[in-house]
């Protein structure tokens, strides 16, 4: 080998260092790291995780959750949150059954439970826009009302309608070996990532989050930026709601009780920032994938399941705290 050549590969070698470091200080790396490396323990200790139909399961399980962490992500990043998007997502399931069950045919009773999605998301940011109520409130209060309405209108009872075999490929069928839920997940993914990293929209929610007061300086209509984004949240969780109905054909009364807190928790162990402008839709998707690996491992390895939610608020307390300090580290903090 003559000496350029051997410069050359020094050079490449260099630069494949360089962009590896850089990529130490990447969020969505970091967790991705936390990801292998949690499966890769699992793998070790059962030989059934690597199998085909149990990663499926696993990516088919997480599937809502990383579809509603993509809306709570945009929300969490203009320094907001939105604790009503389980009951968004109970409430378009609902809606969308009491549709069908009424004789609408497929396509108007998922308008009717993407519309339910958007209706609740128009609330919660007019709530918070319009009047001025604290996310945290106005959110907790539309939780509440959406629960409230399920249980007034089913009487606790399963809504059960015959519905189309076609409808029941949102949540049941595959493309290949993937699952439909999983497609539907990773084309919402891509959408969402290139919208907040290509846009302008995207670049008014993380100035937004970052500093609203200076948004405000520069022309950001922040208060229209925060409504989009709590519509988008809701919308997309009632995707995530007409996607669980189609999966089971029944729209339960508790469906989506308790699942914005694994969403949320999705969201801050991608990376996202509770504090604002700080966060991505990757980031999220992955902090959801990790959250549903270890839930498939307390099964494979015969762990208690009452442990899961004691493991997953640890991962979350080591992954915010490890923010932190990376943070202090690097000057951002006091």
């Amino acid at each position: 080998m003559s000496k350029t050549d051997t410069m050359e590969v020094v050079e490449r070698r260099g630069g494949i260092l360089v962009h590896v470091a850089e990529l130490r200080h990447v969020r969505e790396f970091n967790v991705l790291l936390a990801l292998l490396l949690v499966g890769f323990l699992i793998s070790l200790a059962t030989p059934y995780f690597l199998t085909t139909n149990n990663l499926m399961g696993v990516f088919r399980a997480f599937s809502l959750t990383a579809i509603m962490s993509i809306g709570m992500v945009m929300v969490i990043i203009t320094g907001g949150i939105d604790l009503s998007v389980g009951s968004a997502m109970g409430l378009a399931s609902l809606v969308t059954a009491l549709a069908f069950e009424a004789g609408f045919p497929t396509g108007a009773a998922i308008s009717a439970g993407l519309a339910t999605g958007l209706v609740f998301g128009l609330t919660n940011g007019l709530l918070i826009t319009a009047i001025g109520l604290p996310p945290f409130i106005a959110t907790l209060g539309t939780l509440s009302i959406g629960r409230g309405l399920m249980y007034m209108i089913t009487h606790g009872v399963p809504v059960t309608p015959e519905t189309p075999e076609i409808f029941s490929v949102l949540g049941q069928g595959y493309i290949g070996p993937v699952p439909v839920p999983v497609v539907i997940m990773l084309v919402l993914m891509i959408v969402f990532a290139v919208i907040m990293l290509r846009t302008r929209f995207g670049r008014h929610v993380y100035a937004t989050g970052g500093n609203e007061h200076a948004a405000r300086l520069s022309g950001v209509k922040v208060n229209r930026v925060k409504l989009t984004v709590y519509v988008l949240s809701s919308t997309i969780a009632s995707i995530a709601g007409i996607i669980g109905f189609s999966r089971y054909l029944s729209a339960e009364p508790a469906s989506g009780f308790g699942s914005e807190l694994d969403v949320i928790a999705a969201a801050a162990i991608g990376g996202a920032s509770l504090a604002g402008g700080v966060g991505s839709v990757t980031g999220a998707v992955i902090g959801a994938a990790l959250v549903g690996v270890i839930a498939n491992g307390v099964v494979l390895l015969n762990i208690n399941t009452y442990a899961q939610q004691a493991i997953t608020g640890g991962v979350i307390l080591i992954a915010v705290s490890l923010d932190v300090l990376r943070n202090r580290l690097s000057g951002g903090g006091n």
